[in-house]
């Protein structure tokens, strides 16, 4: 499946590219981490920490155990704070 992937803020400048598309066999977006990690060492360096890392997917906050069938974007970004 092709998933859209987007990265924000430090994963964005440590990766060298904001969003590209994805040919994943991944099942969760944990599994596609993992894929992702295993490509070159930019991504492997880019989520070598996801304790500091928030995933949304089609746009909702989502636990990086979340399904990925049918999904169409998958959304990575350091922690957000409110004020």
């Amino acid at each position: 499946m092709k998933v859209q992937v987007l990265y924000f803020a430090w994963l964005r400048e440590r990766i060298g590219q904001g969003r590209e598309v994805v040919e994943t066999e991944a099942a969760t977006v944990a599994d596609l981490v993992a894929e992702l990690r295993a490509r070159e060492e930019r991504y492997d360096l880019a989520f070598s920490d996801m304790g500091a890392i928030r995933c949304a997917v089609d746009q909702a906050l989502a636990p990086v155990e979340t399904p990925l069938d049918g999904v169409r974007e998958v959304a990575f970004f350091p922690p957000m704070t409110g004020g």
